[in-house]
């Protein structure tokens, strides 16, 4: 006998324990299909264990620097096993908490592939089968790697970044194709601990979303760590060895390596027979949405990495809480995609929110840029930290400041401080900032969007 929900969620990532629990909190009963681990990729093979083994490589590259500070340390190396059995254990820790705190709101979890088989019945598949009858359906099955033909991923010789994130060993030597988020942090993972890392990206810069100057500084820095950056190139076949694999570039040029990640992006996930059985509109493989996040069925809505909008976990719960909002008898919708912070945890971070100066020119508005440097910042001086910088956009026309870029260390903890400021037309000389902090350049660079900075020249 089928059982009755008024809400049922396909997945349990970022997106979708979110839109369950916020359905929940609003009265309904709710049930999650998950047919993998509980928390999806970000928490399993993503955000979270990417990040603890940045942070053990943050410690340790910190660690190599810290003579120049006055202190002396020695002997330091890269235990491989024990940072990898901290993140395995963050990693268990963080599920087994979200999976209790999904089971205290009253939701009950289906362990398998949930397939919608009409507007209102989803078929559970896998070792516990179950019938599911429900009101509203938010699908939020994500996404997975996209591979490269010419270059199949083996899981061995060349990995995706799951297996990156679990290798029993340091590879002496690992070429990444693609240089965008997750690979230009697996890079700087990898060179920390010791191997010889180049990055192949086919675009003329890493990064290749953002302004042209936040991935031309960025290369300078991962030159620093021993990273070769390689741009405006493909590479288009491969070799492989018992040890080792030779790429081939299109310009004829061969890189031979040990390891070779394939890190091109993601793309939209949703299980055919769903898609077949509503007859759901796409774009592509993603699932085209409105922004109520509702899809061209009523009453089934999607979010998260399989309507691919931001591909970020942040972006997957504005969404998630928009379609929960709706699906529960609300109207809530998303207006402006550029409002949700953009974050990368290299060495040094990127952060962005709203328009960068490559939308502006674009859209065809007339702006200026304030700025301010972390190598005038006290606390950047006193940390020696002081890569990087902070540029504002402001709109000459409306006086608006209309977005932030950042280039610095911890400027994934700043950037949401420059969302709440967005569409201010004041220079904020009456928010105090606490002094020496990094975030004063936050406020340097406002200031300098309207003329008006305290410890930069006169504009001319």
């Amino acid at each position: 006998m089928a059982e009755r929900f008024d809400v049922t969620v396909i997945g349990s990532g970022p997106g979708g324990y979110a839109a369950a629990i916020r359905c929940a909190q609003k009265g309904a009963s709710v049930a999650i299909i998950e047919r993998d681990n509980i928390g999806g990729v970000c928490l399993n093979c993503g955000c979270i264990p990417s990040k603890a083994l940045l942070a053990s490589a943050h410690i340790l590259t910190i660690a190599k620097n810290a003579s120049l500070m006055g202190v002396e340390i020695g002997g330091l190396k890269a235990n491989w096993s024990k940072m990898q059995a901290r993140k395995d254990a963050i990693v268990a820790g963080f599920r087994k908490g979200l999976t209790g705190l999904i089971q205290s709101n009253k939701i009950k979890i289906f362990r398998g592939t949930g397939i919608v088989t009409a507007k209102n019945k989803i078929t559970v598949q896998g070792s516990n089968s179950a019938e599911i009858e429900v009101k509203k359906i938010i699908i939020a099955t994500g996404s997975v790697p996209i591979e490269i033909l010419s270059i199949p991923i083996d899981g061995k010789n060349i990995i995706s970044s799951t297996e990156a994130l679990n290798l029993d060993q340091i590879p002496k030597s690992m070429v990444i194709i693609g240089g965008g988020v997750v690979g230009c942090e697996m890079a700087c993972i990898y060179a920390a601990v010791g191997s010889k890392i180049a990055i192949i990206e086919a675009l003329p810069n890493i990064l290749p979303f953002e302004d042209e100057w936040v991935g031309q500084l960025l290369t300078r820095e991962f030159k620093k760590l021993g990273i070769d950056v390689i741009t405006g190139k493909k590479a288009v076949a491969c070799e492989k060895f018992d040890s080792k694999v030779k790429l081939s570039l299109e310009d004829g040029q061969t890189v031979e390596t040990e390891k070779v990640l394939v890190s091109v992006g993601r793309k939209a996930f949703c299980d055919s027979r769903t898609i077949k059985a509503l007859s759901l509109e796409m774009n592509g493989s993603s699932i085209k949405v409105n922004e109520r996040m509702g899809t061209n069925v009523p009453g089934v809505y999607a979010i998260g990495d399989v309507v691919g909008t931001t591909y970020f976990a942040h972006g997957a719960f504005l969404e998630a809480g928009v379609a929960a909002e709706n699906a529960t008898g609300g109207n809530a919708c998303i207006k402006d995609y550029s409002l949700v912070p953009r974050a990368v945890y290299t060495f040094p971070e990127v952060a962005s929110v709203g328009k960068n100066e490559t939308r502006c020119k674009q859209a065809g508005i007339d702006y200026t840029i304030g700025r301010a440097f972390f190598r005038a910042n006290g606390k950047s001086l006193a940390y020696n930290e002081t890569t990087g910088e902070v540029r504002a956009v402001r709109d000459k026309k409306t006086n608006k400041i209309l977005g932030v870029t950042m280039v610095g260390s911890a400027v994934t903890e700043m950037i949401a401080s420059a969302r709440v400021l967005l569409g201010s037309k004041e220079p904020i000389c009456e928010i105090s900032f606490a002094h020496p902090t990094v975030s004063e350049a936050l406020k340097e660079a406002w200031e300098d969007a309207f003329g008006t900075g305290l410890h930069a020249p006169p504009k001319v």
